[in-house]
């Protein structure tokens, strides 16, 4: 899948996954919604995203998951 709203910017936070160039991680709006943040309370805390974002933060960190071994304790 092409994602057109995350970027890796090595320059950039590190080079971690970020909304369209914006200093807000992926792991981040995933993170709030795992907290039981909504999409409507993400994105007024954040007011740069769009709902897309929130989307395609959610489908990215799908898509990575399945490229990493899971493990269990």
């Amino acid at each position: 899948m092409k994602f057109t709203r995350i970027t890796i910017d090595p320059k950039q936070m590190g080079g971690v996954a970020c909304i369209r160039g914006l200093r807000i991680p992926v792991a981040t709006v995933v993170s709030a919604l795992a907290e039981g943040m909504n999409d409507a309370q993400i994105l007024t805390y954040y007011q740069d995203l769009e709902a897309a974002d929130v989307r395609e933060a959610l489908l990215y960190a799908a898509e990575a998951l399945q490229r990493v071994p899971l493990v269990y304790a």
